[in-house]
């Protein structure tokens, strides 16, 4: 936005030069310019001296075409230099233009300037631009699709620094609004920053269950995953988004699951005794297959989301092909990177640390911290600082708490699952065990009905700005709809400045307003709401506010939700115009929450029962309904002309010769172009205002001809032949599926639920008499629910099928699936329950996800322990050389053996992968970069991402912690359920 103490046509041209740099940067679409009208020639004729002349705009149109001309005449040799010659008539000054003849009668010329006036001026207003009330010329910047946003800001930002310095004058206002990368750069920053924070917990958790060594074998699983997952995710041509990020936090715990097992499994065999390569290959051998199967089942639980279709699928396909990349790569450095690290460096038992040596190394950490910070190197110095200060920690502290969190507590806490697992195994305790289960599943189910939590399509966030849109009667003059629209502004910038909404000024001690950083005013082209549809041609009658608040963590906790409802309030019952006011929303484009389809053939009959039935549902009064409005008007003014074609044939009139006419002397005819320096500006020759907004002037005008059977010029009046009545008309007529439709639509006000009111709406309309040929529908976010939830609901019965068919080809058995199908079904015990005791909502889209993913990482628990319980048996049956099966004690000892041997993994699994996405379902933010570079860590809780992520990060974390549970308890209940099934009814042994 450019504004200051210059004139339009002053700023317009700074506007141009900007609009001229930044339309050369790859990443931008187009530039308009708004605020600001082309300047054009305008000849404007006085229809009375013209007619008493006999002369014709065509005259006028063939006078000027044919003297703004500059004709090549060719080559012309004159002392052997060969001269072009040209005719030059190209117009220099208005002068040029006004003394131009236009017709000759009798030897006595007619110059235009006897006829018209001619001026330089601008194009009729279609726009006006302004900042707080203060007019501004605005370029409206649109980025390519696919293009890099914060790039195309970056780029944005230089060319205006670059024109600061260089053309624009140091007292010309300069300011970016509305910029869409400011949101994406916040949502970028605090995801990556969650990336950091998970990896310390992650981190911080192997520290302490495997020790320094062993966690840094895991942990290195997380960089070259991430390396290996950046190459394929490039070679597939998918850049760095805000479902990529995600994506890369939600495999933060997951991608160290198969490290932990292999990790673990070759430290267990040296601490037996074997040899470093030894334990390595078996270690890596041993549990190979189950990680493989572990993992392909995560893919098959995220697969199905890949093929996700509609524009939803666009925006969310991101999440399962970058999960599959990162769970795939995570494989490989586990299988293939994990065995090599442990065979050279993996040493059993830690080994005492040296205190004095790690004061050494931390003290000459912070002393090259300290050097590079004097000589300016701020990151790298405070890195160096930090890296001294944890070392100095590890020594002192965590590795001390390590040592007594493995040699103490872990012990104690295998011995105590060992002695509970004992105790659910004996007698009929699995019984009870098992169907407690089932029975905690049915009171979830009956909770969650007795409580339902609210049930949105996406996560209702924080508003980031707001849009009001403002709409008057189709053909209301700009300049009226300009008045409104500048009073709801001083309306709007009234609630801003209310006393709740503002802070103390610690250096003025006065109350200031700050939770807005801008608040635009549009009025004309451009403003249409973009769930209308787009606008074609000029739209006058329609403007837009937007209001953009400060970033999350500078509002000081106060809600822009309370903001929205504020100005709702405030703008409630404007007499003089419709106004809608909404707020952005993340994720994909959707329909409006309460939207109502009415199709037929009779556009009359559609319009009177839309009206009949927006006025039923105004008067049962829904609560939480904004506005409900029709996007069809009948009240588009018109003036129809009818021309009675046989008089006009009678004068030699032809309809078109009539309706040129009448367009020339309205909208004016573009006759040449007057080139001023190096750009050129429209001829265009039209009535004097006065006469085109008189309908007697326009119908008494003289259509002025040369008759093509006797020569004469005639003169015939429009109304002679023609015929002017005013009218209405509809202001445009839809389609869809080649039926006629009209849409009732609105908004629903913050905090309601949209769901809820669209049901009382069907109850209520369920007895609403409907004309024939008459039929309507809920659709709009309605009609996107009922497809998406129908898909996730098959996408979730596709996942658990590949898990199934994954899990029978690797166990070769039946019973294998049935037990770790009833883990995923009892995981939801944790979800439901966490819905209902916290009351969370349940989003659509997000906690779906959230519920497929968790299916996918609960079953990889299950798959190993069930897997290494059948190693201890098969190793148990040959080393007591039995050619058949163990004795049932001996397979309850197998179980045991094998729940504690992998109670270390199957908790550090969940543990890593609930630590990775804590930070995202609090919403704690804090700024590594800035702590390293500022020493301040801006830390804050809540904004955008844990608006928007939380469903899906507390269903995981939520599912996942009861599914611990089931992994070390109720799976191996059921395992020892099935077993005594097997060997009473097929083996025929007392059990």
């Amino acid at each position: 936005n450019l504004s200051g103490d210059y004139s339009l046509d002053e700023l317009k041209r700074y506007a141009e030069q900007l609009e001229e740099d930044i339309e050369e940067l790859p990443e931008i679409s187009k530039v308009d310019i708004r605020g600001v009208m082309d300047k054009e020639v305008e000849i404007v004729v006085d229809h009375l001296r013209a007619e008493a002349m006999q002369v014709s705009f065509n005259d006028i149109s063939g006078a000027i075409a044919q003297e703004n001309v500059t004709i090549s005449g060719g080559d012309l040799l004159v002392d052997n230099y060969r001269r072009t010659v040209q005719v030059v008539g190209d117009f220099q000054s208005m002068e040029d233009i006004e003394n131009v003849i236009v017709k000759s009668e009798a030897d006595a010329p007619i110059y235009l300037r006897d006829v018209a006036m001619v001026r330089f001026v601008e194009q009729d207003k279609t726009s006006y631009a302004r900042e707080y009330l203060q007019p501004v010329v605005s370029l409206d910047i649109i980025k390519r699709a696919g293009e890099n946003l914060i790039a195309a800001s970056d780029g944005i930002n230089l060319i205006i620094a670059e024109a600061k310095a260089s053309y624009l004058p140091s007292n010309l206002n300069v300011s970016i609004t509305n910029d869409q990368s400011d949101q994406t750069r916040t949502q970028v920053e605090e995801l990556q920053n969650s990336i950091i924070f998970g990896v310390l917990l992650v981190v911080g958790v192997l520290l302490f269950f495997l020790g320094l060594r062993n966690a840094l074998f895991v942990g290195v699983a997380i960089p070259l995953s991430m390396f290996m997952s950046f190459m394929v995710l490039s070679a597939l041509g998918i850049t760095f988004n805000v479902m990529v990020l995600f994506s890369l936090v939600l495999a933060l715990g997951m991608l160290v699951d198969n490290g932990i097992v292999v990790v673990e499994n070759v430290y267990r065999l040296m601490d037996e005794g074997k040899s470093a390569i030894v334990a390595a290959k078996l270690g890596v051998g041993e549990v190979a297959w189950p990680i493989i199967a572990s993992t392909a089942t995560t893919l098959a639980a995220f697969l199905p989301l890949a093929i996700w279709p509609g524009l939803i699928g666009e925006f969310m396909k991101y999440l399962p092909i970058t999960l599959i990349v990162v769970l795939s790569s995570s494989l490989f450095v586990a299988l293939v990177i994990n065995p090599v690290l442990t065979s050279v460096f993996m040493r059993v038992g830690e080994e005492a640390l040296d205190k004095r040596r790690s004061n050494r190394v931390s003290i000459s950490l912070a002393g090259f911290g300290l050097v590079f910070l004097v000589l300016g190197a701020v990151a790298f110095g405070n890195l160096l600082i930090i890296a001294g200060l944890l070392t100095a920690l590890n020594a002192h502290v965590l590795n001390p708490a390590a040592q007594v969190f493995q040699n103490r507590f872990l012990p104690r806490l295998e011995k105590g699952y060992e002695r509970f697992l004992r105790f659910a195994l004996a007698k009929r305790r699995p019984w009870f065990f098992f169907f407690g289960t089932a029975s905690l599943m049915l009171v979830a189910f009956v909770l969650l009905g007795a409580f339902p939590p609210k049930v949105e399509f996406f996560p209702s966030n924080e508003p980031q700005y707001l849009n009001i849109f403002i709409t008057k009667p189709i053909g209301t003059d700009i300049g009226e709809t300009n008045r409104v629209t500048r009073e709801i502004e001083g309306m709007v910038l009234e609630v801003l400045n209310e006393d709740r909404f503002m802070r103390l000024n610690p250096e003025t001690g006065e109350l200031e307003a700050y939770m807005a950083n801008s608040v635009i005013g549009q009025v004309g082209n451009g403003t249409s709401d973009p769930q209308e549809g787009p606008s074609l041609g000029n739209t006058p009658h329609k403007a837009r506010i937007v209001v953009n608040f400060v970033k999350f963590q500078e509002r000081q906790g106060q809600s822009t939700r309370d903001l929205l409802r504020a100005v709702r309030e405030r703008l409630s019952g404007y007499p003089e115009a419709e106004i809608v006011v909404t707020k952005n929303s993340d994720g994909p484009p959707q329909g409006p929450p309460i939207n109502i389809e009415i199709r037929g053939e009779d556009y009359d009959d559609l319009l009177a029962f839309a009206t009949a039935l927006r006025q039923h549902l105004r008067n049962l009064d829904f609560a939480g309904v904004e506005e409900l409005k029709i996007d069809v008007d009948k009240r588009k003014p018109e003036l129809p002309i009818t021309i009675d074609r046989e008089k006009a044939r009678r004068y030699g009139l032809s309809t078109q010769n009539i309706g040129y006419t009448i367009r020339t002397a309205l909208f004016g005819r573009e006759v040449s172009s007057y080139k001023d320096g190096e750009d050129d500006y429209p001829i265009n020759v039209r009535f004097e205002e006065s006469a085109r907004n008189n309908v007697d002037a326009l119908m008494n005008q003289k259509v002025i001809f040369r008759s093509a059977s006797d020569g004469q010029i005639k003169e015939v009046p429009i109304s002679a032949v023609a015929t002017a009545e005013r009218s209405t008309t509809f202001s445009s007529v839809k389609r869809k599926d080649l039926d006629r439709i009209i849409t009732l639509s609105s908004n629903v006000l913050e905090g309601a639920n949209a769901n809820e009111i669209v049901a009382q709406m069907e109850t209520a309309l369920e007895g609403f008499e409907i004309p024939e040929g008459v039929r309507f529908a809920f659709t709009g976010q309605q009609e996107e629910q009922a497809k998406e939830l129908a898909f996730l609901s098959q996408a979730l019965l596709l996942a658990l099928f590949l898990i199934v068919l994954i899990i029978v080809a690797q166990f070769n058995s039946i019973t294998t699936p049935f037990i770790i199908g009833f883990s995923v079904f009892f995981s939801l015990i944790g979800v439901l329950l966490g819905l209902v005791i916290f009351q969370m909502d349940f989003v659509i889209i997000m906690t779906m996800i959230g519920i497929i993913s968790l299916a996918g990482v609960v079953v990889n628990n299950a798959i190993v322990l069930i897997d290494y319980t059948d190693l201890i048996r098969e190793r148990r049956r040959r080393d007591q050389k039995m050619n058949s099966h163990l004795p049932f004690s001996e397979v309850v000892e197998s179980i045991v053996t094998g729940g504690r041997t992998r109670l270390r993994p199957v908790l550090l699994t969940a543990i890593t992968t609930v630590l990775g996405l804590l930070p995202l379902a609090i919403g704690l933010n804090i700024d590594f970069v800035t702590l390293v570079t500022e020493y301040d860590p801006r830390i804050y809780i809540g904004g955008d991402n844990n608006v928007f992520w939380k469903p899906m990060s507390w269903a995981i974390i939520y599912g996942l912690t009861f599914a611990t549970f089931l992994t070390l308890i109720i799976v191996p209940v059921m395992y020892w359920w099935i077993t005594r099934m097997q060997y009473k009814y097929f083996l025929k042994e007392t059990v």
